[in-house]
């Protein structure tokens, strides 16, 4: 038997449940956990396939699910992964800017590609070399809680520290550094009125070449810190996990 275990039941975690819905995702039992209850139950009030709810993380690992997604927040990956770790049991975190000072076994960790990609072609040139990487994003003001008419220059830094600035906005700052880590990725954050799209633009410059990546993304229509894309990388590794 598979049991998907799901923590938070938010925007990406309701669009994973549908998925699973859908049978684009293939298991037998969905188990939730979410500190707001309410959460909980509304998203299964809006599915028909069975869907458990747990009062608490323990029994959440009570119930031995084959995987866990994390879709809830960097502090409960602080609080939740090294338990999950201990118990053997695979884990896909989605708040990635948790994991990149957080002391715990990566070994059954996944962590899917988010709001960018060519993270295979990255972690390639991580191998030998890379000598500069740099992210420049732009998001609508909303994505910030911000009201400015001009574009803005929010942040400008280290992945690391846009990471636990914006934690819900930026966590593709932190996929990025743990793909080229030891490298450091430098880290601009722009705040711009005149796009509607979450736009990542990666350039990257390593021992054999250079690349340029660049990603607009729909922001999910229930959350704007967030591209709809990132929930759709953790559908696609959830199923390869599955079928592992």
């Amino acid at each position: 038997m598979k049991t998907v275990g799901l923590i938070g039941c938010g925007a990406i975690g309701t669009v994973l449940a549908e998925a699973i819905e859908r049978k684009l995702v293939v298991c037998d039992e969905l188990v939730v956990f979410d500190v707001d209850k309410a959460k909980a139950e509304q998203l299964k009030a809006a599915l028909k396939f069975p869907v458990t709810i747990v009062d608490s993380f323990e029994e959440l690992l009570k119930r031995n699910p084959s995987v866990i997604v994390e879709a809830a927040s960097q502090q409960a990956v602080k609080e939740y992964a090294p338990k999950i770790a201990a118990e053997g049991i695979e884990l896909i975190v989605l708040s990635t800017g948790a994991l990149l000072d957080l002391d715990v076994d990566l070994s059954r960790v996944y962590v899917p590609s988010g709001a960018i990609g060519g993270l295979d072609a990255i972690s390639n040139a991580a191998l030998v070399g890379v000598n500069e990487v740099v992210l420049a994003s732009r998001k609508n003001p909303r994505a910030f809680e911000k009201n400015n008419r001009q574009p803005e220059v929010v942040y400008e830094g280290t992945a690391e520290e846009a990471a636990r600035q914006f934690p819900r906005a930026m966590n593709v700052a932190a996929t990025l550094a743990l793909t080229v880590k030891p490298a450091r990725v430098k880290v601009q954050v722009i705040s711009d009125p005149n796009v509607e799209r979450n736009t990542h633009e990666i350039t990257l410059k390593w021992k054999f070449g250079e690349m340029f990546l660049r990603f607009a993304n729909d922001p999910h229509p229930d959350n704007p810190h967030t591209s709809a894309l990132a929930a759709w990388s953790a559908i696609k590794l959830l199923q390869e996990l599955l079928c592992a």
